[in-house]
């Protein structure tokens, strides 16, 4: 080795370390340009690494030399002599010994694993284990120390070359796990077995069972770090227990109620530090989130909630971005809920919320509604019939003397609103008044406007009572309130304008009036923030108003909109692109010249780097960056690298590095959506975007955060709906028989399209994003018919469809859950909206291919069916009763082999507790009854018995029974039709024709006038005695003023009924106000 090679070499890095910036600039460009891409540099690194009297220089050779040895997989170390090889092999492990900086042997130790990782494979350093071993059991505490932290590095880099080895790790670990003298060592060795996790196979049972072995230890390791302070240790080894949670391997499934307790146990000590408390109760969220299959075969459910409503009441930070034991606890509530089934969750929390209510303390009675709150997602199927006895909670926390408690409470409407909407609308009465008080108070301002703007929301007609004072309330709230509150005020008011339609007119100009200077605000945070609210809220008003009195607006809202992307904030683009699809919906052509500006400010955004473009950190796992990212998984469980240097996690923070806002994924997610609608609204206008569009969303469909695949799929299959509507196609006809073939260029579109969508599906782990598409595929499959079928896509589609009913779907895959063993039926309220989803593809399947569809039943009426059980949710009863009628709609008289099967299920559905199952039920057997040919009229009267209670609807009844009640009058209605001698008319009659108008569901007027039209026809005698209801039904379906309730060809035939009966009582059709109807009047 030259001597001078080595001094230059040495004076360089003196030079680098320096804080002269000419001097660091010079130095590099001579370093990567004479010495880094010589052999040499790695010998003379090697001997300034033990050298050097500067630890600076000392640190960054060791740092040169790691990266020298692993660039280009080893070239430039396989190009330095066997023997120089050798040497330093020999001297590096000496080295780090005698190291007496724990930067510099961390960074040395990192030498060794580059070389390990090349040397080892090859065979070629036979003495480093056992120098490994020796170092890790030396009396010397600095010296296991130094061979413990060796070896986590080695395994970081080569676990795969020691399998052989990991019997004999296991066996060193056990003891270096409970080291007396070195925590250290203790918490080195818990990450090294988090290494070594990763590569455990599921079939290793010996392996297996070894590692569960020093989970006690790993656990008590854990909780020392916390009972002594120590963050950064604590943060390493929660690091490690989020890996082994996320993990496939089942290595903690035996061990959950232990890891539960253990984590409540200090999450919930307050004397520990609340950041590492935290710590430990995102742990047990985590462990929720992923080991709930074991969570919920163990009930743990009511343990955990009964440990973590005593932290939920604890004070929270101020900033809403700070992190909190209460809120952590909160996170794990509303976890509970959405993942585990409410019949495991409500009970034991309701029980918990009236507990802590009662309480005189001020902090339980507020952790109790900001509980119930965050448990409504999940629960609120569950929740309704019980929610008689909720509101009086709720009322009373509105009402409570403490301001904290009235804030939780109307924290707590919010909530409900958004998941309860009917439930809430019927509280208006109350709800209203309350929150319009609660608006004045300081303490409740601005929750009370969130709660208000939750409320107007899904008011719809009552708001009529309630605007101009709204309107007063909220506008005067615009000059006096601070920033954030008038930010809410702002989204109240777009939702007062959604709820009151056209009636929001009258405020409509001088409300836009008042936002015009909150259009213009530009400076980041509450500014922008105020901004892109008011620009939806904007949006709002021109659906509200309509286009014509919005058209003023229209160019000038369109420039802000333009000047707000060129701002550049995640925030105010993606609230440009919302107010761009508004804009095309409601303007369609209109909007068309503004397209050249558009569709490449949506594209930029989707190509824009996740990151940042200067962003030199990569993640091995990118779809645990996004979620890291956005919240959802475990923060540090994942291996971060950096493209030109690997840095000592101690000296590195992860969230520093990671500074990375989930707001450009929210912009790309919109951007991506509002490419179909836009599309879908300006129609041929877009048609020169739509292959440049359709090739950046198919690219997004690999993207790792799911908001952005699931907006890619929803945009796609809306472009390939719109791009066939343009195609002018015939209408289609069900079945293979008579395919009329797509046009070439839709056929293309589908072609490019759909085989990606396929591959998306076999590997997405996310439920939203293949329930999004079950849906996309079905409307997709309803508008194109039978031809978007062919070329074997029937098949795929209807295996996705069994696929999810079987619960094996990649997203339904749980690691601790047996193939063999069947997937639980009590299911979180989120699973069954998935599986609702493959219900409308199934039901879409049948209605293109009707008859030919005979074969598919076979295949998944069982599978629908299982979902109609006592014990399962309301959402999957009611879904496989409703995905059955949709089978029989589309298969028609194909049904016939069946009828029987299906009548004696449709009996019980009739039973059911549930207006909503009852409604479908009723739909179902009439469907049944109109399309097989097994005559069922011998079971006629057991059908309207069936039927019968449910015409018993009071007027102010819930809407789920007025929609059972209409659709038990449409099965009547196909009952006569079928055969009437079967139907005991005199008794039937007066029920029916008492149960008209229709007052909900209008597609049952359809048979229903076939029925009055039929026994006009056959036995007009028997309706003569109720012919003035008659008129009044006809003249309710007829109202010009009204929706359209019957559609054209019934609203043909009813007119030229009402012709003939004119000439037979002229007097009764003119009182019914029928005359303007009388042909030739």
């Amino acid at each position: 080795m030259d001597p001078n090679f080595v001094q230059n070499l040495h004076a360089l890095l003196v030079q680098f370390t320096s804080n002269d910036t000419v001097q660091l600039k010079q130095a590099t460009t001579t370093l990567n340009r004479e010495f880094y891409k010589n052999a040499q540099c790695i010998p003379a690194l090697a001997s300034i690494v033990a050298s050097s009297p500067e630890q600076a220089v000392r640190q960054l050779a060791a740092v040169e030399l790691r990266k020298r040895i692993s660039q280009n997989s080893g070239d430039l170390w396989l190009q330095v002599s066997q023997d120089e090889r050798e040497q330093i092999k020999n001297k590096l492990p000496e080295i780090v010994l005698s190291e007496s900086n724990n930067l510099v042997r961390h960074s040395t130790a990192r030498v060794i694993a580059a070389i390990a990782s090349i040397e080892i494979p090859l065979d070629h350093w036979p003495t480093l284990l056992p120098f490994l071993h020796q170092t890790c059991v030396s009396p010397q505490v600095a010296h296991r120390e130094v061979g413990i932290y060796i070896l986590y590095t080695v395994l970081e880099s080569i676990v795969e070359g020691f399998e052989t080895h990991l019997q004999s790790f296991f066996e060193l670990f056990r003891g270096l796990l409970n080291d007396p003298e070195s925590t250290e060592v203790r918490i080195t060795t818990v990450r090294a077995l988090g290494v070594i996790a990763q590569y455990i196979d599921s079939d290793d049972k010996a392996n297996i069972k070894a590692f569960q072995s020093l989970l006690p230890s790993m656990m008590t390791v854990i909780g020392q770090s916390i009972e002594s302070g120590n963050e950064t240790g604590a943060r390493q080894l929660f690091d490690v227990l989020e890996t082994l949670l996320i993990l496939e391997v089942p290595l903690l499934s035996q061990f959950i109620p232990q890891l539960a307790e253990f984590l409540l146990q200090y999450g919930a000590n307050r004397s520990y530090d609340p950041e590492l408390r935290t710590l430990a109760l995102n742990a047990l969220n985590w462990t929720v989130q992923y080991k709930k299959s074991k969570v919920q075969s163990n009930g743990l459910a009511p343990a955990i909630l009964q440990g973590l409503m005593p932290i939920a009441t604890e004070e929270e930070p101020e900033d809403i971005d700070d992190d909190s034991p209460s809120r952590s606890a909160l996170r794990i509530i509303d976890c509970l809920a959405t993942n585990l089934p409410p019949t495991q969750v409500f009970p034991a929390l309701r029980e918990l919320i009236q507990q802590y209510f009662s309480s005189p303390d001020p902090a339980q009675r507020r952790g109790a509604m900001l509980a119930l709150g965050v448990s409504v997602e999940g629960c609120s199927e569950y929740m309704t019939p019980l929610m008689s006895g909720v509101w009086p909670i709720i009322e009373a926390a509105l009402r409570d003397s403490d301001g904290t408690v009235r804030r939780a409470g109307c924290i707590a409407v919010s909530c409900l609103c958004e998941w309860l909407e009917e439930e809430c609308a019927a509280k208006h009465a109350v709800l209203v008044p309350t929150m319009m008080q609660l608006v004045n108070d300081p303490v409740t301002q601005r929750s009370a406007c969130t709660a208000l703007d939750a409320l107007l929301e899904i008011m719809h007609d009552v708001i009529d009572q309630y605007l101009n004072l709204i309107m007063e309330r909220l506008v005067g709230l615009l000059d006096t309130a601070p920033i954030p509150v008038k930010s809410v005020v702002i989204g109240a008011i777009g939702s007062a304008a959604h709820a009151s339609k056209e009636k929001f007119l009258p405020y409509f100009q001088p409300t836009m009036e008042r936002f015009q200077h909150f259009l213009v605000l530009s400076q980041p945070g509450e500014e922008q923030e105020l901004r892109g609210i008011t620009m939806d809220a904007v949006g709002t008003f021109a659906e509200a108003v309509g286009k014509d009195a919005f058209r003023p607006f229209f160019g000038d809202m369109m420039r802000q909109a333009f000047n707000g992307i060129e701002l550049g904030g995640a925030r105010l683009k993606e609230c440009s692109f919302l107010f761009f699809g508004v804009m095309a919906r409601v303007f369609g052509d209109e909007f068309a010249p503004y397209l050249p500006q558009v569709v490449p400010a949506l594209l930029a955004s989707c190509k824009q780097a996740d990151h940042g473009e200067e962003d030199r950190l990569t993640i091995s796992d990118p779809k645990t960056a996004a979620d890291f990212a956005s919240g959802l998984t475990p923060s540090n469980a994942i291996n971060v690298t950096d493209d030109t240097e690997n840095m000592d996690d101690e000296e590195v923070n992860i969230e520093d590095l990671l500074d990375v806002s989930s707001g450009i994924y929210i912009e790309k997610e919109i951007a991506a959506d509002t490419i179909g609608t836009i599309f879908a609204a300006t129609k041929s206008h877009f048609l020169p975007y739509v292959e440049q569009c359709t090739l950046e969303l198919l690219a997004q469909l690999n993207h790792f955060y799911e908001g952005i695949r699931k907006s890619a799929t929803d945009s796609l299959l809306e472009t390939i709906r719109t791009f066939y509507d343009l195609s002018e196609p015939a209408e289609w006809q069900p079945g293979y028989s008579n395919v009329a073939p797509l046009d070439r260029r839709v056929q293309e579109l589908v072609d490019h399209v759909v085989p990606q969508l396929i591959d998306m599906y076999e590997t997405e782990d996310n439920k939203k994003v293949v329930s999004s598409l079950c849906v996309g595929l079905a409307e997709t499959i309803n508008k194109l018919g039978p031809a978007f079928l062919e070329k074997n896509r029937a098949d795929a589609f209807a295996n996705i469809a069994v696929q999810v009913l079987e619960q094996k779907a990649t997203c339904q895959q749980d690691p601790d859950q047996d193939e063999a063993e069947e997937a639980p039926e009590d299911t979180a309220e989120y699973d069954s909206i998935l599986i609702s989803s493959a219900g409308d593809l199934v039901a879409a399947l049948a209605t293109a291919l009707g008859p030919d569809f005979a074969s598919g039943y076979e295949k998944f009426a069982p599978l629908i069916m299982k979902y109609y059980k006592k014990n399962r949710s309301l959402s999957d009863r009611s879904s496989a009763i409703g995905t059955l009628s949709e089978i029989i709609g589309g298969l028609k008289n194909a049904i016939t082999p069946w009828t029987q099967q299906l009548m004696d299920l449709f009996y019980t559905a009739l039973s059911d507790d549930e207006p909503e199952v009852q409604c479908n039920a009723a739909f179902a057997a009439g469907l049944l009854i109109e399309h097989s040919e097994v005559d069922l009229s011998p079971q006629y009267l057991q059908i309207l018995a069936a039927l019968r209670p449910m015409f018993v609807v009071a007027p102010d009844a819930p809407s789920a029974k007025l929609n059972a009640r209409d659709n038990a009058v449409g099965a009547v209605a196909r009952m006569l039709v079928k055969n009437t001698a079967a139907i005991p008319l005199d008794q039937v009659l007066p029920v029916f024709l008492d149960a008209l108008p229709l007052r909900n569901d209008y597609l049952e007027n359809r048979p229903v006038f076939r029925a009055i039209f039929h026994l006009f026809k056959t036995q007009p005698a028997v309706l003569h005695p109720y012919l003035d209801k008659l008129l009044h039904v006809f003249a309710f379906v007829l109202d010009p003023t009204g929706p359209d309730q019957v559609g054209d060809e019934v609203r043909a035939e009813l007119i030229g009924l009402i012709g003939l009966l004119s000439r037979e009582a002229p007097e009764k059709v003119q009182a019914a106000g029928l005359t303007a109807f009388v042909p030739g009047q």
